[in-house]
């Protein structure tokens, strides 16, 4: 039955229909409510459910066993030394657990969601001095399943001095869609969060995308989430300094995060689409450059 289900998620036509063709916002709100219903027994009845979809569900990596509701659950914190960090100035680490999307040199400022649908950063990113300052660089979109571990970290140590958001759609993310809807992360929400990492000559930029059933995004530069009920496109002023490999948030379920990095930087060994990846694992290494 188990396999059954599976193969009926894969189908593309049904899979694309379920997740697309719904009330997404509605379907999102219901989400964000449903998950934050506290009953051990519901929660152990959902994640029974879950795991029939999700074969690769690891939830004994996390710190505890027992969860008292699903967000508890999508949110889960994982046992200390369960993601080791690659040191090294010159690397930067994968800010979360993904599978690897498109990733490689932008031309300009156009990337591509998937083969055949490229995007503009003008599209995605609001501010032209940060857009501009990726011009020719380097991006990798890393897909974090509703099976993974949702929390994300600082891939290199850096300073946070804003977030811009933007308020938009609830598409979901997943291949199928992007192999349909063109410039499909422009049109979710997200927030653009630039990292100052010291350097002003090199930087690393993370877009976290919202999609379908992600109720919130938890950024701890923040006050509070970021969310389908939040105006925007705005800019949020804080100040946060992060260690390679600290906490920076997380999604309250599985979403996209597009890591993009100036010219000065190239994709690790082994770093390619279908690739999964785990947080802190080398993602990018920094060109020495000729002066």
């Amino acid at each position: 039955m188990a396999e059954l289900l599976r193969n009926l998620s894969q189908r593309e036509r049904l899979n694309f229909l379920l997740t697309n063709r719904i009330p997404r916002r509605m379907a999102t709100r219901f989400m964000g409510w449903f998950s934050g219903i506290e009953s051990p027994r519901l929660t152990r009845l959902s994640l029974s459910v879950w795991q029939k979809f999700a074969d690769d569900l690891r939830l004994d990596e996390a710190s505890k066993r027992e969860f008292s509701s699903l967000r508890d659950c999508f949110t889960r914190e994982l046992r200390p030394g369960a993601r080791p960090i690659a040191s090294g100035s010159d690397i930067v680490t994968s800010p979360c657990d993904a599978i690897v999307g498109a990733c490689g040199s932008i031309q300009g400022i156009t990337a591509l969601q998937a083969k055949g649908f490229p995007y503009e950063l003008s599209d995605l990113i609001p501010d032209a001095p940060i857009r501009d300052k990726y011009r020719d660089g380097i991006y990798v979109t890393l897909r974090l399943k509703s099976s993974m571990y949702h929390r994300f970290h600082a891939p290199v140590e850096c300073d946070v001095k804003r977030v811009t958001y933007v308020s938009g759609d609830t598409w979901n993310v997943n291949p199928i869609a992007l192999r349909r809807i063109e410039r499909l992360y422009c049109k979710n929400e997200r927030a653009v969060i630039d990292l100052d990492t010291g350097d002003p000559g090199s930087g690393i930029c993370l877009v976290a995308v919202a999609a379908i059933l992600v109720a919130s995004i938890k950024l701890h530069c923040l006050p509070g989430s970021v969310d389908i009920r939040h105006a925007g496109p705005e800019q949020l002023a804080c100040s946060a300094s992060y260690a390679k490999g600290d906490e920076m948030g997380y999604f309250q379920h599985g979403s996209t995060i597009i890591l993009f990095a100036t010219h000065d930087h190239a994709l690790c060994e082994g770093v390619q689409e279908g690739r999964r990846i785990d947080m802190g694992r080398p993602l990018l290494h920094r060109l020495a450059l000729p002066s």
